[in-house]
């Protein structure tokens, strides 16, 4: 996995102080995504992932200034340190795969020990989810040129979506 910061941009609104979105640039698998984030997501992030592994410095929380020279330094600082903990990990926490909006594996033993960005912070939160496996329409099978059903596939299919039919 491989990550990078390329660019940042200044929000205003008018419910809220203006705040600075990093685009976060993520490339796994050959396959390119982007997730913007703001530096208190970040923040957020840093202080899950101290409970369960080795953080590297994250950039200061506090800027005296917004412009752009130290909004780029913060930029680099925030690629760094997401550098750093994929560097530093052979397995990533699961919240870290969340932060970054990557599809993960749940077997890793140091993802499920971190839990979820999202989740809170109690035990009676965390949930057990299992794979599931759906078929919408199977590509390689064309329709039938007669009327007969196609016996094979249709047994198969029973027996997939439904086992507990089956004759015994």
């Amino acid at each position: 996995m491989e990550v990078s910061i390329p660019s940042f941009r200044y929000e205003e609104s008018d419910l809220e102080r203006g705040y600075t979105v990093f685009k976060i640039e993520v490339l796994m698998n050959g396959r390119k995504h982007f997730v913007e984030k703001r530096y208190s997501e970040f923040h957020a992030l840093h202080k899950k992932l101290k409970k369960c592994i080795k953080t590297p410095e994250i950039p200061s929380k506090h800027v005296r200034n917004w412009v752009p020279k130290v909004l780029e330094q913060r930029r680099q600082g925030l690629e760094m340190y997401l550098q750093a903990v994929i560097l530093e990990n052979e397995e990533l926490p699961k919240l870290f795969l969340d932060f970054l909006n990557v599809r993960h594996l749940p077997s890793l033993p140091k993802a499920e020990s971190c839990g979820s960005f999202d989740e809170t912070e109690s035990e009676e939160s965390r949930l057990s989810h299992q794979p599931v496996l759906l078929f919408l329409r199977d590509p390689y099978v064309l329709p039938a040129a007669s009327d007969f059903p196609n016996v094979v596939i249709e047994g198969v299919l029973h027996g997939i979506f439904y086992p507990q039919l089956q004759p015994r």
